[in-house]
């Protein structure tokens, strides 16, 4: 999997054009003048959705309607796709060579693990997190699990609105409990199969976590599921069923869903330690990386070939000697993008990476031959209505 070139209109402060390499990307510049916007686009491209916002209208540009990314990936020698994805107003357009295509459809086309600032939340931050990279290991072997992610929340959404309009309505407890039932019949299938895809997903993780990049750190991974020590787990849509019927007056009372793997978390174990409760800031990244790893290694073993690796502000995140391991184990692996504001980085692996200097979201590539830059003016200006 390659991403040759990116394009980018009124997304942020970005335009142009971006022939990249195939091993390392160094992108270079002064903080604030577009160095993450490019990998934000990658992201966005892979994705569908930033690492950024939630919210994608905050992407297009002051005075912008209309956002667009547009990349040319390679998978084979042979097959070649030029994605999009358009932003206007609260909507986005994904297309694939020219064709609309749904999210079920287009994800899979490019895969991008990334390691960002927002992307420790995962060691140290809230259970969302870490269920959000465990899906996102999920969708990039079993890109239909996308679709039960999405009706699983949609029942969730809806069980919780009739539980409120029932405490609102003060509807008797018989009455609201018999409009459950079906909800919950769905809840126990969804539910199912998405504790099966994480736990599978997870005992994926762990075996490529049985070596050790930097030498001395080893770090596993197990699923805690909120419904540990009620029951069987190994009969998990039995156990559901049950707990959903038990908890049915509490659920009514509480007024929302209590019950379900939208609760669930994963705990990281630094050599046999709590990470979160225990690691420092330093064993936090690095066991980010090394689940980050573990989820290039795992895609590699499903599809036979390697994703894109994001790393955002690398050396403010990692230490020299870090880098150095992670740089050397990706060479040859993946099509790693980096984004630096140090020179003694471009420094340190010029001759061996494509580097690329951005200023006010223009990138110009350092070195090319007779100076000349490989980012084009962009063409997406012209037409780019009709997209």
């Amino acid at each position: 999997m390659l991403l040759e070139s990116l394009e980018a209109h009124c997304f942020r402060n970005l335009s142009g054009r971006i022939s990249w390499g195939s091993g390392l990307n160094i992108v270079f510049g002064e903080n604030g003048q577009g160095k993450t916007n490019w990998l934000e686009a990658i992201y966005l491209l892979a994705t569908t959705k930033s690492f950024r916002t939630q919210r994608p209208q905050e992407a297009v540009c002051f005075g912008g309607d209309l956002a667009v990314v547009r990349g040319t990936v390679a998978r084979t020698e042979e097959v070649q796709r030029e994605l999009q994805v358009a932003i206007q107003n609260n909507s986005k357009t994904i297309s694939v060579n020219g064709k609309r295509e749904t999210v079920a459809r287009y994800l899979g086309q490019l895969h991008v693990v990334s390691f960002t600032a927002d992307e420790l939340e995962v060691v140290r931050g809230a259970p969302e997190a870490r269920r959000k990279f465990l899906d996102r290991g999920v969708v990039s072997m079993h890109h239909a699990y996308v679709q039960t992610l999405a009706d699983y929340q949609r029942v969730i959404r809806q069980k919780n609105r009739l539980l409120q309009d029932a405490a609102d309505a003060e509807l008797d407890h018989e009455e609201t409990a018999s409009r459950l039932v079906p909800w919950n019949e769905q809840l126990v299938a969804l539910s199912a199969e998405i504790h099966r895809a994480r736990v599978d997903y997870v005992g994926r993780i762990n075996a490529a976590l049985e070596g050790r990049l930097f030498g001395r750190e080893e770090v596993t991974i197990r699923y805690v599921s909120s419904l540990e020590g009620k029951g069987n787990l190994d009969d998990y849509e039995s156990l559901i069923a049950e707990r959903l019927r038990l908890r049915m007056t509490a659920e009514i009372s509480a007024g929302y869903s209590l019950i379900g793997p939208h609760r669930d978390d994963l705990e990281i174990l630094f050599d046999g330690r709590d990470l979160r409760q225990f690691g420092s800031s330093g064993q936090q990244r690095s066991a980010l990386i090394l689940l980050d790893l573990a989820a290039i290694s795992v895609y590699n073993s499903w599809h036979n070939e390697y994703p894109l690796f994001l790393l955002d502000d690398v050396d403010a995140e990692l230490d020299a000697r870090r880098v150095n391991y992670l740089l050397e184990y990706l060479e040859g692996r993946t099509q790693t993008f980096v984004t630096t504001s140090k020179e003694s980085l471009v420094e340190r692996y010029k001759s061996r990476a494509k580097i690329f200097e951005v200023s006010e979201g223009v990138a110009r590539e350092i070195g090319a031959s007779n100076d000349l830059t490989s980012v084009e003016t962009s063409t997406l200006s012209k037409g780019s209505s009709s997209i």
